[in-house]
């Protein structure tokens, strides 16, 4: 294919290098301008029709920058040559290039963006139509370490299920319950969770929880007790699984669980004398008697996840793998074990016990979202679990798979662009004089998915623009003439970016504070 890509003189040295091994016929048109985001389709046009050389109508394709804001389509009417948008970063092109035959460009939306999305959309179809593949599923299911959890496969074949804990349950008002669980199912959960209270009988809270969560969700609904009472009470009202039995409470419940065919997670402990294993060969060993004493029962065993340096994470591992060496039924791991007693932000974390987890054999991932940090736990497990299912079912390294992870830092580095122009430089000086807009103030907050700047006239509220998107609302500010001042302008776009960003990524968000703290020097 004879392609020629437009490009501008800072970035013509990396656009030749990424090319240079191309298996395509390449053409490179260098504008004089210092960058590419200065370019317009307009400019392109007059460029091209100046051009010598390269005879234009033996082309197949021009490919502008990626960085162009505006439709390229100009260029293809004026010049009767395919035209569309390059990568947003001239590192990708050589990509982009690799793939033409594989995706269809665009003269509206930068190529390294259609290729992430085809990347994509390929591997959610590819779990999809496993998901759905039935014949497939009732033959994995007469495998014995793969067991159904209401209407839901689990094991070692499938992806790693999500479970997500309401912590203190009973707690909570229905309506409060409700979302609690509506909100983990939209952030990727395949089961919800009715945590109890420890040292507590409640059980007369529980059938109007499981009945109003059965009737709302269509995940399976768990219950996390050890109190008899309470796991037969969540049973009689249709509990799809619990947690959990030990050596304390397996015998009076393992009857009622096999006459309902109800799973259940099992613990290696004593609760009822207060006994717990304390090395990895007690946990197995333990664990390993449990399972004979419920047999006939589908169960998932939990070797129990300690957090790093309390008994020893390494422990927890060892004592997965010689349980799975020894055992054909699914894995348990406590992931919000590691994750809610560590001062780390959570999305690393959760995916790297994932692939641990899938390297393990684990078959379900379990997490509240109990602390700030931990804020959008089960939609990083929901998206782990995916990334190490494809791995596994491809045989590669959970990279470059379609789906990812990478929310603060770049997947690729992009180069730097040296001496981007030479003039004098300015160090920039804050000015923290305060100076009054006549126009008025905002008072700017987020809250259940809104930004919402509140506009006040002589400290008295006036207006409230709402919205999700920063550009939004400062556009529709300024089209009602709420700012008179440029230091207003600006202070404004600042602080309305950063709730937007707020909002991304899930940060509490106070006016005139940073949204992010610096790394600790050390």
């Amino acid at each position: 294919m004879k392609v020629l890509i437009i490009t501008a003189q800072l970035a013509s040295p990396l656009v030749k290098k990424v090319t240079a091994q191309s298996e395509h016929e390449i053409h490179i048109l260098t504008v004089e301008t210092p960058i590419a985001a200065f370019l317009t389709p307009q400019r392109i046009v007059a460029e091209l029709k100046k051009v010598s050389g390269i005879e234009l109508e033996s082309l197949d394709m021009i490919i502008t920058p990626g960085l162009l804001r505006k439709d390229v389509s100009p260029v293809e009417e004026a010049m009767a040559i395919p035209t569309y948008k390059g990568s947003t970063d001239a590192a990708d092109l050589g990509v982009v290039l690799e793939m033409l035959d594989k995706i269809d460009l665009s003269p509206k939306k930068p190529a390294d963006k259609l290729i992430e999305d085809e990347l994509r959309r390929r591997a959610l179809k590819y779990i999809h139509d496993f998901e759905k593949d039935s014949e497939n599923i009732k033959k994995l299911l007469k495998k014995p370490e793969n067991i159904m959890v209401g209407s839901l496969p689990v094991g070692e074949d499938f992806p790693m299920r999500v479970l997500a804990e309401i912590a203190n349950a009973p707690l909570l008002s229905p309506e409060n319950l409700l979302k609690r669980a509506e909100y983990f199912v939209k952030s990727g959960a395949d089961l919800v969770d009715l945590g109890m209270l420890a040292g507590e009988d409640l059980k007369s809270r529980i059938p109007p929880m499981v009945n109003l969560l059965k009737e709302k969700l269509d995940v399976p609904i768990s219950i996390d007790t050890l109190n008899p009472a309470e796991i037969e009470v969540a049973v009689e009202s249709g509990v799809d699984l619990v947690l959990s039995l030990d050596h304390g409470n397996y015998q009076e419940l393992v009857p009622l669980l096999k006459e309902r065919k109800v799973p259940a997670v099992l613990l290696p402990t004593n609760y009822s004398q207060n006994w717990v294993p304390h090395t990895w060969e007690e946990r197995v060993t333990s664990l390993n008697g449990l399972i004979k004493k419920c047999k006939g029962l589908e169960v998932i065993a939990d070797p129990v996840l300690d957090p790093v340096n309390s008994e020893s994470i390494m422990d927890s591992f060892l004592a997965c793998r010689q349980l799975k060496r020894e055992n054909q039924v699914p894995i348990f791991f406590g992931v919000g074990n590691v994750t809610e007693l560590m001062d780390v932000d959570s999305t690393g974390a959760n995916t790297l016990l994932s692939g641990i987890g899938m390297e393990l054999g684990v078959s379900v991932l379990f997490t509240p979202e109990e602390s700030g940090k931990t804020v959008g736990s089960v939609k990083e497990l929901a998206v782990s679990s995916q990334m190490m299912f494809l791995a596994k079912k491809r045989g590669s390294i959970p990279k470059d798979l379609g789906i990812n992870l990478v929310v603060f830092k770049d997947k690729r580095r992009g180069e730097t662009l040296e001496d981007a122009v030479d003039v004098p430089e300015v160090e920039g000086q804050p000015d923290y004089t305060f100076k009054q807009d006549s126009a008025g103030s905002f008072k700017i907050t987020v809250s259940e998915g809104l930004i919402r700047a509140v506009h006040y006239q002589k400290s008295e509220p006036h207006m409230a623009i709402v919205g999700t998107e920063a550009k939004a609302l400062y556009d529709e500010i300024i089209k009602r003439n709420l700012v008179s001042k440029l230091e207003h302008a600006a202070y404004l776009g600042s602080e309305l970016q950063k709730a937007e960003e707020s909002l991304k990524f899930g940060k509490h968000y106070t006016q005139d504070f940073p949204l992010f703290k610096k790394f600790m020097e050390i």
